[in-house]
């Protein structure tokens, strides 16, 4: 669970963990002591792309964070924001990212992220134009399907799951040893 929320956001009083049962049996919360706020600690919706390149020749464009160790490369994703649909929001975050403009989306499916707390809904994105990547990426590099590998975290099952509906048996790798600046999924 979560330790973002220490303090209640009503009165300021410290929450304290108690143990609730109620949503279909017992469950560890966060709660203010003085009002009764509780801190629900719901995940939070990260949208992902897998960004088939269609003006260069259907590779897909992986990226990699410009915080992260190591030269591992992943899928563009980005935070839903308040007031917009999933599919907007990741033609935003696509275009944000790498420049390129989203043509087509097809959903992949929805992957829960627990160890970050999040729910993450991916797409099959089929994109065009130059490829200008923002400051949070360090750089990118374009792959055929066959060539990907995924890895064993949310993202990667969803580039996994896409793989075998095109026909490609995914390869699956370790993650390096984790460090705080490592990627997460």
């Amino acid at each position: 669970m979560g330790d973002e929320a220490r303090f209640c956001l009503h009165c300021g009083t410290a929450l304290a963990w108690i143990t609730l049962d109620e949503d279909g049996g017992p469950k560890a919360r966060r709660r203010c002591p003085a009002c009764g706020w509780t801190h629900w600690n719901n995940p939070t919706p990260v949208l992902a792309a897998i960004v088939e390149c269609a003006d260069r020749g259907g590779r897909l464009l992986l990226a990699r964070n410009a915080a992260w160790s190591g030269r591992l490369f992943a899928l563009i994703t980005g935070f839903m924001e308040a007031g917009e649909s999933a599919q907007d929001g990741i033609r935003r975050e696509v275009a944000e990212e790498t420049g390129l403009t989203v043509e087509r989306l097809e959903l992949v499916g929805v992957y829960d992220f627990q160890r970050l707390n999040q729910v993450i809904i991916a797409w099959h994105a089929t994109a065009r134009g130059e490829i200008r990547l923002s400051p949070e990426l360090a750089e990118y590099r374009l792959f055929e399907p066959s060539e990907v590998r995924c890895w064993p975290a949310g993202t990667g099952y969803a580039l996994a799951d896409w793989l075998r509906s095109r026909g490609h048996e995914p390869v699956f790798i370790d993650w390096p040893p984790r460090d705080d600046a490592a990627p997460a999924a």
